[in-house]
């Protein structure tokens, strides 16, 4: 429970952190979910009783709520279309470094008796703080300030952020005022419409299986995250090295979320998304022959240690794969809860077959990809509804725009071949 708890309190804080962070400003709700964080870890470190280390991981889950919704999205609207993919990566590269960094303390906190695992908690005083200095010292995003009906403050904010002349700031803010507009008369009533109206149903698969809660979530890449010490003490690691096994993860993580954040604007979401469906893909089956073939199907066998660092391998090899709002974080919550609690049951019931299970999961993904998904690669997000008419599936649902297609930026040094407003 101390485990899914987090995970628990984050799918119904979604439920709000939407409205929130519409309402207040993606940094503002970045405020408050620093402050959260703050409080969380200060009541974990001081904590007397299990209880108030589950209240304290409660207070984590709302907080990392609010901030994981605002944070990608205050990238994804500060950066130009040509590299917003290299910046909504940094995202996950930052995120998973934490987690390497949260592995390397609990590493060395391991070996302190009595009071280490309170050291441990402490350390997240550091970056509750970082995210709350951070907030409190970067300007709101201009859609932000438009949809709230700043349009000076917007103004101001565009120009530090693009310190571009004021012919190009006028001509940006015009294309997020029309896309802010149009949004804001659809505010009412969104989550009845997205699940009932035909014209909505591009949205509605892709908020749940793809941008993601359904597909990233049953791929079994956040469990064996969750699990990895785990996993490498049941092959045969010692307490200690577990965690060094873990943290030998979390390095090749970042290192490839860095590799696809230069790549992704170069060659597309979707091609990359399919290539780490292959990568999990195949992890998934070797993981499954080890564990069948080396421990057999009651795990009553022992492995031999090149094995073992096979496993280690493979795990890596998770962490490689695809990275990847209300109504997704809930789905989101909603999954990793489940899997929390039952992947420990399904491991010891199942053993190999779990992998399997997972396996099956991402050749089920990458084929929905692979159909359904439209590349945005070089596409604003004001230009995204050119692209569901365009697509030979979603063309079908939706109605052509009545708004002209938004301005084309400036290409110079891009990665993009085709102008940024839409691809064709």
């Amino acid at each position: 429970m101390f485990v899914s708890s987090l995970y628990l309190a984050a799918m119904f804080s979604s439920l709000v952190s939407g409205h929130l962070t519409r309402t207040v400003g993606r940094r503002n709700s970045m405020l408050i979910g620093g402050t959260l964080f703050l409080a969380g870890a200060i009541l974990n470190t001081t904590a007397v009783h299990i209880s108030m280390l589950i209240i304290g991981r409660i207070i984590l889950g709302v907080a990392a709520s609010f901030t994981s919704l605002p944070a990608p999205l205050y990238l994804a609207e500060i950066a130009p279309a040509r590299w917003r993919g290299a910046f909504t990566t940094c995202f996950h590269f930052f995120f998973n470094l934490g987690m390497f960094m949260a592995d390397m303390v609990n590493y060395g906190t391991n070996s302190v008796p009595n009071w280490g695992w309170r050291l441990s908690l402490a350390v997240g005083l550091v970056p509750a703080a970082v995210v709350i200095a951070g907030a409190a010292l970067i300007p709101d995003t201009p859609n932000s300030l438009v949809l709230r009906g700043r349009l000076d403050e917007a103004r101001a904010s565009l120009r530090r952020i693009r310190g571009a002349s004021a012919h190009d700031i006028d001509a940006e803010l015009k294309d997020i005022a029309r896309a802010v507009e149009q949004d804001r008369r659809h505010a009412s009533g969104a989550l009845r419409r997205l699940c009932r109206r035909r014209e909505y149903r591009p949205h509605l698969a892709i908020a749940v299986a793809v941008a993601a809660p359904v597909f990233f979530d049953l791929a079994g890449v956040i469990v064996v995250s969750i699990f990895t010490p785990l996993l490498f003490y049941t092959v045969g690691f010692t307490n200690q090295k577990a965690i060094l096994g873990s943290i030998l993860t979390d390095v090749v993580s970042p290192a490839s979320i860095a590799v696809a954040g230069l790549a992704v604007d170069r060659y597309g979401r979707r091609s990359l998304l399919i290539l780490g469906s292959a990568v999990l893909i195949l992890s998934q089956a070797a993981m499954a022959w080890i564990f069948g073939a080396r421990l057999g199907t009651d795990g009553s066998k022992s492995m031999p240690r090149g094995y073992a660092a096979a496993v280690v391998a493979l795990v890596c090899a998770y962490t490689a794969g695809p990275a990847a709002i209300g109504l997704s974080g809930v789905i989101s919550g909603v999954l990793v809860f489940v899997q929390s609690q039952s992947f420990l049951e399904m491991l010891c019931s199942f053993k190999f077959g779990t992998f399997l299970f997972y396996a099956g999961c991402v050749v089920v993904m990458a084929a929905a990809v692979a159909a359904f998904l439209p590349e945005t690669r070089c596409v604003p997000t004001e230009g995204m509804g050119v692209v569901w008419e365009k697509h030979w599936c979603w063309k079908r649902f939706v109605r052509p725009s009545s708004a002209p297609a938004p301005a084309p930026a400036k290409q110079v040094d891009t990665p993009c071949t085709e102008t940024s407003g839409v691809i064709p």
